[in-house]
């Protein structure tokens, strides 16, 4: 079973437009969609879609119509009670892909509810092959809640990877020598944040064909006990550096129509191939195949198994880069 963790779920809200954005201009919408969101409830999805067995850990107030809308798509959920329901996340996507996101700062949790979310992971994970953690934190949970998660999930043998971003990121970061989680998928600004790096040189040496120094950031956190690091890097694919080896995706060319998504249908793709016994460069592969299968959808549509083509995704190995200690 895999338990995918959202402390910070959604109802998603997507509005296509049928020309681009215009900031002060009256425009006409030619869709719109809502569906249960956050990231956590986004791989879960996937994963369900998928056929395999998950369970997605989030809080939410009682009648909440995201509850619904988890009933109504079967992800099966365990909810700790709040008492406020979930936020509206707005998105806006253009003809040409591009993507606005407009996010609402989430439920306040009390001490109290912070501690049954804590309790109802460590629960779930008794027995679980996978616990995934993603997104923001909502406010009143701690900056410090993922890794101190992390570490509390140490002594168990699930796998666990952890997605997020900002000041939960910096703080995982910070308490690895606590526990470190078996998967983190930053993008490279992430990466470059978490570790004072500058994003453009990441983004810029990875245009001209040179992952290298991406491999070199990733393998910062490798070596401080990070078992895997997946580096997204939108349009340009992904790098994957473990303990083993440093891989690069190069994915297939898309018309892309939203970005919302994509990245967690990469970390999906990326623990089904786990799960049924794939090895690294094969992670990889279904990643982003996932991930680009995704921001060929419209709004938060996440794909599925039919929509997933391996053959089109090439890696390679990346030349090994030296460790940073």
């Amino acid at each position: 079973m895999i338990v995918t963790v959202t402390p910070n779920p959604s109802i998603d809200r997507t509005v296509t437009l049928p020309s681009a954005l215009t900031r002060g201009a009256v425009h006409r919408v030619t869709s719109v969609t809502s569906q249960a969101g956050g990231k956590g409830v986004n791989v879960a999805r996937a994963l369900t879609l998928a056929g395999l067995d998950t369970l997605a850990v989030l809080p939410a107030a009682a009648n909440d119509p995201l509850i619904s809308t988890l009933q109504t798509i079967a992800v099966p959920y365990r909810v700790v009670p709040t008492a406020e329901p979930a936020r509206t996340n707005l998105t806006i996507t253009e003809p040409d892909g591009t993507t606005t996101k407009i996010n609402e700062p989430g439920a306040t949790l009390d001490a109290a509810t912070v501690a049954a979310l804590t309790d109802a992971v460590l629960g779930t994970a008794d027995g679980a092959d996978w616990v995934v953690m993603s997104g923001s934190l909502p406010p009143g949970v701690p900056a410090s809640w993922y890794g101190d998660v992390v570490a509390l999930l140490a002594p168990q043998p699930c796998r666990v990877a952890v997605d997020t971003s900002d000041a939960p990121l910096a703080a995982l970061v910070a308490s690895l020598d606590r526990g470190a989680p078996d998967l983190i998928k930053p993008n490279h600004e992430e990466l470059a944040g978490v570790l004072g790096l500058d994003p453009d040189a990441l983004e810029d040496a990875v245009s001209q064909g040179d992952p290298a120094p991406v491999v070199a950031a990733a393998r910062q956190l490798v070596d401080r006990g990070i078992g895997a690091v997946l580096v997204t890097l939108g349009a340009a694919g992904a790098v994957l550096v473990d303990r083993n080896g440093a891989w690069m995706a190069m994915p297939p060319p898309i018309t892309p129509r939203s970005t919302v998504g994509a990245g967690d249908s990469s970390l999906a793709g990326y623990v089904r191939a786990e799960v049924g016994g794939a090895v690294a460069p094969q992670r990889l592969q279904m990643a982003v195949a996932y991930g680009s299968a995704a921001a060929a959808l419209p709004g938060t549509t996440l794909p599925t198994p039919a929509e997933i083509d391996l053959n089109a995704v090439q890696v390679s190995p990346i030349s090994p880069i030296p460790a940073t200690r």
